[in-house]
């Protein structure tokens, strides 16, 4: 279960922490291997069920059932989920949220933190990963093009638009890779060159204690809480093109500031 707290009470920004006990390489070896078997055993007969399911019923009704698939896949890989909410945040309203980027379970940790419908803009390689690709595609996530051929660009900025036009909160993932090294890399333009097209607001996500949970580096897990922080929405509407440039830099320092409290408070 999630926990929501409002951000301004929050207080601290080292929720993910807590003293975190150093194993062995043997242990986290073996203790990796368990909680990726016990993922894997549980995430793809679910998921191909409900990829079959979703022939028959619609998504936004089978919703339930997709969040306790990523939920009770985040537990098993050792996780708990807390998500701060801040005071201007509404749970109904369409949002275009920018998130760091740190592991392959983001969209899990993000469909637990997030209230409203929503989907995501991914990579198209992701489309072709066995159960999770093919979840991808039925549930209606949007393809980023590897290659940005103008006619692919046309046919996800048209899905785009028709998504937030149908109340479908999207997600994205403004630095286009993951991190290194768990701070924020530079964002690109695309995600809010959209949200001023649109009039879409957007909503800075900054997630932590993710990265140190699993990162691009390995593939081992160490159990752990990672806390989800959804800051005030920024409005978009009335906003030109040459105002872009500033809403990313806004954005990006918003999250940058919680994340640097985390890492600050991790070495105090």
């Amino acid at each position: 279960m999630t926990a929501d707290r409002d951000l301004e009470s929050a207080g601290e920004n080292n929720p993910a922490a807590g003293p975190q006990r150093k194993h062995s390489k043997v242990f986290v070896f073996f203790n990796s291997l368990y909680h990726w078997l016990l993922c894997s055993a549980y995430f793809f007969p679910v998921c191909s069920f409900l990829v079959f399911l979703s022939i028959f019923v619609d998504t936004r009704k089978s919703d339930p059932l997709q969040r306790a698939l990523t939920r009770n896949t985040m537990r098993l890989a050792g996780v708990r989920i807390e998500t701060r909410r801040a005071a201007g945040y509404d749970p109904v309203r369409t949002y275009l949220f920018i998130v760091n980027h740190t592991n392959l379970f983001d969209p899990f940790v993000l469909y637990n933190a997030i209230p409203q419908y929503v989907r995501g803009l991914e990579l198209e390689s992701h489309f072709k990963i066995p159960a999770y690709g093919w979840m991808m595609k039925r549930f209606g996530n949007i393809p980023v093009p590897v290659k940005p051929r103008p006619a692919d660009l046309k046919k996800m900025w048209r899905m785009t638009r028709a998504a937030l036009d149908a109340g479908v909160s999207l997600v994205v993932f403004a630095e286009g890779q993951r991190t290194l090294t768990g701070r924020l890399g530079p964002f690109k333009e695309g995600a809010f060159r959209m949200a001023q097209q649109f009039g879409c607001p957007i909503v800075p996500v900054s997630v932590v204690g993710s990265f140190e949970f699993n990162n691009k580096l390995g593939w081992a897990l160490h159990p752990r809480k990672i806390v989800v922080h959804l800051h005030e929405p920024i409005e978009t509407a009335g906003l030109t093109k040459e105002d872009v440039p500033a809403l990313r830099d806004r954005v990006r320092e918003i999250m940058a500031r919680t994340i640097d409290e985390y890492y600050e408070n991790l070495q105090a």
